[in-house]
């Protein structure tokens, strides 16, 4: 099974998203790993982790839209910023694991159909 057209995709969109730790920590995660032999678990978890990361990308935009509070300062915005970035994760995750968004099925039947797993 040739993956080179997924690996190409993942590494176009690393591209335009440089500088995002996260997404580049996802990329590498996912591109480096080699599903010519996956098992159709190993293929299912990389679908989940991609929708519950496309779930996360979600819900940071949706937090974008909610006014700052005006007594936030420095030190503490740094530090909230970052238990705020962890627990968004962690419900994105939760979110996947508990519903049924239906975009990791789609993309797992969508590979199975194209790569012939």
């Amino acid at each position: 099974m040739d993956m080179s057209g997924l690996n190409a995709a993942f590494g176009e969109y690393s591209k335009q998203i440089s500088g995002n730790n996260a997404a580049e920590q996802f990329i590498n995660k996912v591109s480096n790993k080699d599903y010519a032999n996956a098992t159709d678990e190993e293929l299912m978890e990389a679908c989940k982790e991609f929708e519950a990361y496309f779930v996360e990308l979600m819900f940071k935009e949706m937090m974008k839209t909610v006014p700052e509070s005006e007594l936030s300062s420095g030190a503490n915005t740094t530090l909230v910023n970052y238990y705020k970035d962890e627990l968004v994760k962690d419900v994105a995750k939760q979110s996947v694991g508990q519903s049924n968004f239906g975009l990791a099925q789609t993309l797992y039947e969508q590979m199975k159909r194209n790569y012939e797993v």
